[in-house]
C-alpha cells in the first residue's frame, strides 16, 4: 500500500456529499452517492469511486440533463407480484440502485424471489456494492446495467456499439469463507474508469484492451477511442446480454445512449438496470448429504473446490475483502496523491475544505 495515503471516511463523505448538493441533488441522494463511492474505495475499486462518479455526472448527468436531481421514482403497474418495473425519471443511479436492491429483498422475503427492472436510469457505478450488501444480509443477488456510453467494439467488428456492461453477483458465503462471494466485472478487458485512472497515474493499459481512433491497438490511455470485450466471443456475448436486457426493459439504442444531442426526435438516450434477489431457502432441495444444512453444504462445496492442491486459488470477492480489511485497519479510505489532488480541485471549486491524509 506504499502508493496510497489514508483519508478519513467522514471527510471524504462530507466533500462528496457537498459536491453532489452543489449540483442540486437532495441530501438523501448526496448521502447515497457518497456511500457507494466510499464503499467502492473501501473495497479497493479504483475505477468506480467518487472521482469517476462525479466526473460521469459532470459530463453526462446533472449538467446536461442526463440525470435529474430530486427526481421521483415511478412504479409502473405490473401483473406479476414478485416483479416490479420502475421509471427512474433519470434520478441519481446510486439512489435508485439502493432502493431497488432493498425492494428486491422485500419481494424475496415474501415470494422467494424478487426482481426490479428500471427504465430511464442514470448509471449506478459499482454494481458489486449493491449485490455485496444483499449477500451480507443473507441473500443471493444479481444486477446488470447498460453503461452510460457505447464504448466497446463487438467481437469481429470495427465500431463501438456496446457499453462496458457489467454483471454483478453476490452470494452469502460469510460463514464458509469469511466474506461474501462477489463476482463483479465489466465485459470489456478494462472499464473506461480504469483508462481514466491509468491516465491520471501516468501508466499504460494491458495489451489488446483498447483501440485508437483508427482502430489500431493501443496501450496509451490518452489515445483510447474504444475498448475491446474480454475473452473474445465469450466476453462479447456477456456484453451483448446487457443490451438485450436493456432493450426488453425499454432502454435506448446503444449508440444514442448518453448522447442526447445526436438523438433523433422520439428516441431515448437513457440506461436500464436489472436487479434480482433470491432467498436461499427458495432454492433449497433440503436433501443435503450427511444431514448437512444448506449453508454447511455450501461450505463443503467450496472446500472441495479449493482443496486437492487448489488452496492458493483466489475466490471472487477475496481481493475486495482484503482491501476492506486494510482500509478498516488504517481507519479510513486509501487514495493516491494524484487522486487526493483531484479531490481537492473539486473542493476548491465549491468552496469546501479539502482532504488531508491522516
Amino acid at each position: 500500500m506504499s502508493d496510497f495515503l489514508t483519508i478519513s471516511r467522514e471527510a471524504h463523505d462530507r466533500l462528496v456529499s457537498a459536491t453532489y448538493q452543489s449540483r442540486g441533488f437532495t441530501a438523501d441522494e448526496a448521502a447515497e452517492g457518497a456511500k457507494l463511492a466510499a464503499e467502492a474505495a473501501r473495497h479497493g475499486i479504483r475505477t468506480h469511486h467518487a472521482l469517476k462518479a462525479l466526473h460521469l455526472d459532470h459530463l453526462f448527468g446533472s449538467a446536461v440533463g442526463g440525470c435529474t436531481p430530486g427526481a421521483e421514482i415511478e412504479v409502473v403497474p405490473s401483473r406479476f407480484e414478485g416483479s416490479e418495473i420502475w421509471n427512474a425519471n433519470k434520478k441519481l443511479g446510486q439512489s435508485v440502485a439502493y432502493r431497488a436492491i432493498d425492494r428486491c429483498i422485500e419481494l424475496a422475503d415474501k415470494y422467494g424471489i424478487g426482481q426490479v427492472a428500471v427504465d430511464n436510469a442514470f448509471h449506478y457505478l459499482w454494481g458489486g456494492g449493491y449485490v455485496m450488501e444483499a449477500a451480507e444480509r443473507g441473500y443471493i443477488a444479481y444486477t446488470n446495467c447498460t453503461s452510460a456510453l457505447a464504448e466497446v467494439v463487438p467481437f469481429g467488428g470495427k465500431f463501438p456499439t456496446l457499453g462496458t456492461n457489467p454483471h454483478s453477483w453476490g452470494l452469502p458465503t460469510q460463514d464458509a469463507v469469511g466474506f461474501p462471494l462477489v463476482s463483479d466485472w465489466a465485459t470489456s478487458v478494462v472499464a473506461m474508469g480504469r483508462v481514466q485512472a491509468l491516465k491520471r497515474e501516468g501508466k499504460t493499459l494491458p495489451p489488446n484492451a483498447a483501440v485508437d481512433k483508427d482502430g489500431n491497438p493501443t496501450t496509451d490511455p490518452n489515445e483510447v477511442a474504444a475498448l475491446l470485450p474480454f475473452g473474445a466471443h465469450k466476453g462479447y456475448a456477456m456484453c451483448l446480454l446487457n443490451e438485450l436486457y436493456g432493450g426488453l426493459i425499454g432502454g435506448s439504442l446503444p449508440t444514442l445512449r448518453g448522447r442526447a444531442a445526436q438523438a433523433p426526435d422520439g428516441e431515448k438516450t437513457t440506461t436500464a438496470f436489472y436487479f434480482h434477489v433470491i432467498h436461499p431457502e427458495a432454492i433449497s432441495g433440503g436433501a443435503f448429504a450427511k444431514g448437512r444444512s444448506q449453508m454447511e453444504n455450501l461450505k463443503e462445496v467450496i472446500a472441495d473446490i479449493f482443496g486437492h492442491g487448489n488452496e492458493g486459488c483466489i475466490l471472487p470477492g477475496q481481493f475486495e475483502a482484503e482491501a476492506r480489511r486494510r482500509s478498516d485497519e488504517a481507519g479510513g479510505l486509501h487514495f493516491t496523491a494524484a487522486e487526493i489532488a483531484e479531490f481537492n480541485q473539486l473542493a476548491e471549486e465549491i468552496g469546501h475544505a479539502g482532504l488531508e491524509p491522516i
